[in-house]
């Protein structure tokens, strides 16, 4: 099995974040990593009132040339119009200096680009600009326009429509609608006696009657609430005009928190956030569970099933109302409580949002709309390509223009209208490509990523985004959730890229479920976890998980639990002495986790509940369990207990966010590793100024063990996870001052200690973690003093000492300093 779905036979290929410095790895060349920006920079394509050139790829056509007065629709096509006749300014993507192996493709690279660069000249000259274009909301859907309520849907397919709902009694004969050239249907109700004709939290739908003369009730596709009635199993959802009066608006308090230096990011489900088997609510979350995750340091929480979803089972994934909030857990105003607390807590809030497919649910959702339509017509592909066979949902066409004004507007809907602070994108993968990684085993070959099975439409769609997210909120933070590891897809767009801030490492939680399923511990490989941990591309930022909901839904179980499994049930109390299994699994649980953060990317993720090692799996109601909600909850009370072990794993977590917090080396360019010693199973490395220093051994214990480090000076214990408080033994002292001796020659790297050019000596226990910091004091000066003074002119002394490498033993001059130290 390996580590990531992207290894590269070259390390030129692939960019390495670092090389190794390891004793056992012939790999010693050391290679700075570059840091993207977090800001895009807006793209200049020249001016809205240049012509469309005949030499376009897919040959726009506008069928009308729609006005910012009127807001209409304009529908591409793919024949060219004599009208518009627009050539864009391009220039070669900086992406292929930062990685010249991608020279290869560089028609591919221009080729997208051009699309983008055409796509945003159409948007600006017939929209105003991408922002502008982003604010469909205002005029689609339920909206109220001079003392009225004027609904407009695009539904090209309808042949007659009308609004219906408890305002006029569900009878819509009264309030046909009028429909355009372009497909969009329209009405304007007048308020009666100064009220408006359709109340706040009423009921409606749009009914139409397509081509064969049925007439369907469909949920509006911009509402921005729906309900179903839980009292009747498999209700339908309907539709709910939301517009409270002022007096019932929530009105936020606190500003966006700062943008942080890395994302700490904590995932969660509000729905099974509570401790009883039930739904929980977007205000207990705030009140019950904000409270923790701030408590543990995480910087940002990102919020997963936001989006409404009538299959609660389909972890928020199935949307079927892309503008309403789930109403499963409470309000619109209610969701922005939510976020608005985690603000005054300086949480920051990403949202799971859900692009790439749509729930295959006609009754309650956008599907409802495809009546069987053509694709220009409708807002999925036709055909195969209109459908995702692994997910049983349907695909957007995101070369439609009305596609794009719904979905840009849908980011910008969530960001100012809730004030999210960013995105998590679900399914990438599936976007990028044709065959949406169904039975595709990505290699790494350049070739995957740039060939026909690209979709265009869906890259051009993504930068689109990415651009309007960072004009929108400059300091927003997005995340592509991608398997295929496609280059470029992490950086700015104006350099070439899609324009995501980070991507997932998906390969790393893969890794350790291999190894706990498949692995003894004397099997695990130091130079193969280490490898997981930093096969990314070293331009492009990544966020590092060991486990997140994926990992734990029904069929497969969280790492606590792989770890510990029944002994969970019996043994975690602290009145009786661990078993070896719960000491294994509380030490390694520690320790995969903080490995994971510290070496696997530039930002870090949780899953809710994962920090204290929640056991079991998750299981969300549905036929084959019973509708039961009793593994669809978090069992905080497990935690709270100060009886109970899993305190000891959720103080290591605490800790180690807070080490972050203090020393800053998620986000430190800074990353070497060192060591990574099969026989002693020990893995050395740098972070920052910080060393760590990880012991897989099962039982061995070493005394004086030699680590190699950049600086020289005293270094002391910064975090231990053998300490007494995260259930350790004890058995590393936390005075102690370790200072560095010189290796090797000056300015000759092949003679330090494992290519570092200072060390020292350390206590390593058994399944224990150190992290070592570099203190700054005066007493350094009297260290440096007693160096300075010592033969150390004589180099083969020197050579001697330091290569004399068996057993670690201690050299005379480290002896002495330490006696007269002491």
């Amino acid at each position: 099995m390996y580590c990531s779905l992207v290894t590269l036979p070259r390390a030129a290929d692939l960019g390495f974040l670092t090389q190794f410095y390891s004793k056992n790895s012939s790999m010693a060349t050391r290679s700075n990593f570059y840091i993207a920006p977090s800001q895009l920079t807006k793209l200049s394509v020249g001016p809205r009132n240049q012509k469309v050139s005949s030499r376009l790829p897919h040959k726009p056509r506008l069928s009308s040339t729609p006005t910012r007065a009127n807001h209409d629709s304009a529908v591409v096509t793919d024949e060219l119009s004599p009208m518009t006749n627009i050539k864009a300014e391009m220039k070669t993507p900086k992406i292929l200096e930062l990685d010249p192996a991608l020279g290869p493709y560089k028609d591919h690279f221009e080729y997208r680009m051009k699309r983008f660069s055409e796509q945003k000249l159409l948007i600006d000259q017939y929209e105003g600009s991408v922002e502008e274009f982003a604010k469909g909301y205002l005029k689609f859907g339920l909206n109220r326009e001079d003392g009225s309520i004027v609904y407009r849907e695009w539904a090209p397919a309808a042949e007659e429509a009308q609004l219906v709902g408890d305002f006029n009694d569900w009878d819509g004969s009264n309030h046909k609608m009028e429909r355009n050239e372009f497909g969009v249907w329209s009405i304007k109700i007048p308020d009666h006696d100064g009220n408006s004709s359709i109340p706040h939290n009423s009921k409606v739908k749009f009914r139409f009657k397509h081509n064969n003369g049925v007439w369907v009730d469909r949920i509006p596709a911009w509402i921005k609430y729906a309900t179903v009635d839980s009292t009747r199993f498999a209700a339908p959802y309907d539709g709910v005009h939301w517009d409270p009066p002022p007096s019932e608006r929530y009105e936020f308090k606190y500003p966006r928190p700062p943008k942080p230096n890395a994302p700490r990011i904590y995932e969660a489900h509000v729905g099974m956030s509570d401790s009883e088997p039930r739904v929980n609510s977007y205000r207990e979350f705030a009140d019950n569970v904000l409270p923790r995750i701030q408590a543990n340091n995480y910087n940002t929480v990102q919020l997963m099933a936001i989006m409404e979803h009538s299959y609660y089972g389909s972890f928020g994934y199935h949307v079927t109302n892309f503008f309403a909030v789930s109403s499963r857990s409470g309000t619109p105003e209610d969701l922005k409580y939510l976020i608005d607390k985690a603000h005054g807590l300086g949480l920051r809030v990403l949202m799971d949002v859900v692009h790439s497919h749509v729930s295959n649910n006609i009754t309650d959702g956008l599907n409802g709309f495809d009546v069987g339509q053509p694709t220009q017509d409708s807002y999925f592909h036709t055909g195969p390509r209109g459908y995702h066979s692994l997910w049983d949902s349907r695909l957007f066409n995101y070369s439609n223009w009305e596609v794009l004004r719904f979905l840009l507007s849908n980011l910008r809907w969530w960001i100012e209208e809730f004030k999210f602070d960013g995105f998590r994108f679900d399914g990438i993968t599936s976007m990028l490509y044709n065959h949406h990684g169904i039975n595709f085993a990505f290699t790494g070959d350049y070739n995957e990523y740039f060939g026909e099975s690209i979709d265009v439409d869906a890259v051009v769609y993504m930068m689109l985004a990415n651009c309007l997210i960072d004009l929108l909120l400059p300091d927003a933070i997005v995340i592509a959730e991608d398997v295929s590891g496609m280059p470029g897809l992490g950086r700015p767009v104006d350099e070439g890229g899609v324009g995501f801030d980070f991507r997932l490492a998906m390969g790393i939680p893969d890794k350790w479920i291999d190894y706990l399923k498949n692995k003894n511990d004397d099997e695990w490989s130091m130079v193969d976890i280490a490898t997981c941990l930093t096969n990314r591309r070293y331009n492009e930022k990544c966020v590092a998980y060991a486990e997140s909901h994926d990992q734990s839904i029904v069929g497969d179980k969280t790492i606590a639990f792989l770890l510990m499994d029944n002994e969970m049930y019996s043994g975690m109390s602290c009145l009786t002495e661990a078993s070896p299994a719960v000491d294994r699994g509380i030490a390694l649980h520690k320790m995969i986790h903080f490995i994971t953060m510290a070496l696997g990317g530039e930002g870090y993720l949780n899953f809710m509940g994962n920090e204290f090692g929640h056991p079991e799996w998750i299981d969300f109601p549905r036929s084959g369990n019973n509708w039961s909600y009793d593994k669809c909850r978090r069992q905080w009370e497990l935690v709270d207990k100060e009886h109970l072990r899993y305190k000891f794993m959720n103080a290591f977590d605490r800790a180690m966010n807070l080490l972050d917090e203090k020393f800053s080396f998620l986000s430190s360019t800074k990353q070497i590793v060192s060591s990574t010693d099969e026989d002693d199973k020990v893995i050395v490395f740098e972070r920052g100024d910080l060393v760590f220093v990880f012991n897989f051994h099962a039982d061995k214990t070493y005394d004086g063990y030699k680590v190699g480090c950049d600086l020289p000076g005293k270094y002391r214990v910064a975090l231990d996870s053998d300490a007494w408080e995260f259930g350790g033994h004890g058995r590393v002292g936390h005075d102690v001052d370790h200072f560095t001796w010189p290796e090797g020659i000056p300015g000759l790297p092949e003679t330090n200690f494992n290519n570092r050019p200072n060390s020292f000596k350390v206590l390593s226990p058994p399944r224990t973690c150190v992290v070592y910091y570099r203190v700054e004091e005066d007493i350094m000066e009297e260290a440096k003093d007693y160096v300075d003074d010592r033969d150390l002119d004589d180099v083969e002394k020197i050579q001697e000492a330091t290569h004399e490498q068996s057993g670690n033993p201690k050299n005379t001059l480290e002896e002495e300093e330490e006696e007269r130290l002491i």
